[in-house]
């Protein structure tokens, strides 16, 4: 790595600026919003219609923190959830509370080996094969009792779904002990309304729907996440899955905006013109230069890609800071040269008011839900506005 330790004698060292209180923050700080994710549950319960709004908290909720957003998402008025596997199915139970009537759906399916889990939390699995659909057959069998489940049905994203072919196999033998009580689908394209593979999908599911009515003549139906819930009443059927937009993402532009993170300064060095900042010297100061220095980087989810962008920044009582220089593993810098030194410890905005999920994403060349599913196990924690 090049060497960019300076040998102007005349130059002021670098001045640390730890926390100006003995309990100041020494890390960034993650703020969750839990009042903002309630209202967001609501606005989009109520966009859905006669359908009711469940409610993905996969992936510790979106990043977010399962266990606090799982009861807030409760106390809103959600009744039913949804996660990818069986172990966030038992942490949303023990979340939920062990004796809670919520339904909790695994979207990943039933496979044998979590046959405990699904038995201890309750969970339903969402079935996308014949395998799966026998598994929990023989699973019913064992319990002596029949089950209940999700079977889900591919209408165009081409994963894992039961196809036409497969529901033909069920209607023909249907399986023992298998209580179907939804049956659902995903969109492939629901973040963009005009896209006619909406439509497509949406008309697979109502026909796909119907082979499976012998199986589960009373079944709900389900289709539509959160861009599915924006593209109206067509798409709603009986129950809708928001996800992204309860934490504040695209497509649901009207999102109150839930996560806020704040790293403070640690450190403030100048430097003169012709001075380089970072791995690789890939940034040199073109003027006298005042460089701040935060503690946070790619181990915390801030992605390596934003280094060199010219719109990666972050904001310093509302005022842009651009990030120089490559991010490392733990922490960026940025230029403060047009901006008020900050004080011991303050804080600078990198999500908040002035910078949200959607557009740190753009600057990553990614989006939203990877921002969110990226946020570092390394920052402290806040919840606020629990209601």
């Amino acid at each position: 790595m090049a060497n960019t330790a300076s040998t102007d004698a005349g130059l002021a060292p670098p001045r640390p600026l730890a926390p100006a209180r003995a309990d100041g923050p020494a890390r960034p700080i993650l703020t969750v919003d839990l009042a903002a994710l309630q209202a967001n549950w609501r606005a989009l319960d109520a966009l859905s219609g006669q359908a009711e709004a469940g409610a993905v908290v996969k992936a510790d909720a979106y990043g977010c923190g399962l266990d606090p957003c799982a009861r807030a998402l409760r106390d809103a008025g959600a009744k039913t959830f949804f996660v990818a596997q069986a172990p966030e199915g038992v942490a949303t139970r023990e979340a939920l509370g062990p004796d809670g009537p919520e339904t909790i759906y695994v979207l990943n399916g039933f496979w044998p080996e979590d046959a405990e889990m699904f038995r201890a939390a309750r969970l339903v699995p969402a079935l996308v094969s014949l395998a799966q659909v026998d598994a929990w057959s023989a699973e019913a069998r064992a319990q002596g009792r029949p089950l209940p489940a999700a079977l889900h049905i591919e209408t165009g994203i081409t994963r894992m779904a039961l196809t036409s072919a497969e529901l033909d196999v069920l209607r023909r033998a249907p399986p023992e002990g298998v209580e179907v009580e939804l049956v659902m689908g995903h969109l492939a394209c629901a973040d963009t309304p005009g896209d006619a593979m909406n439509s497509r999908q949406r008309g697979a599911f109502a026909g796909r729907g119907a082979l499976a009515k012998p199986l589960a003549p009373g079944a709900r139906r389900s289709l539509g996440a959160t861009g599915g819930i924006l593209l109206g009443a067509n798409f709603h059927f009986d129950l809708t899955r928001p996800g992204i937009g309860l934490y504040g993402g695209l497509p649901f532009a009207e999102a109150q905006r839930v996560v806020r993170l704040d790293a403070p300064f640690l450190q403030v060095r100048e430097i003169p013109a012709g001075e380089t900042v970072g791995y690789g010297g890939t940034w040199r100061a073109a003027r006298p230069s005042r460089i701040g220095v935060l503690p946070l980087g790619y181990a915390d989810g801030f992605q390596r890609a934003a280094g060199g962008k010219p719109e990666a920044r972050v904001f310093v009582d509302g005022r842009a800071a651009p990030l120089v220089g490559r991010v490392s593993m733990d922490m960026i810098t940025v230029d403060l040269t047009d901006l008020p030194e900050p004080a011991p410890g303050a804080p600078a905005e990198v999500l908040g008011p002035n910078q949200s999920v959607d557009e740190l994403g753009d600057v990553f060349g990614s989006f939203a839900y990877e921002v969110l599913t990226g946020l570092g196990a390394r920052y402290g924690r806040a919840y606020v506005g629990d209601a």
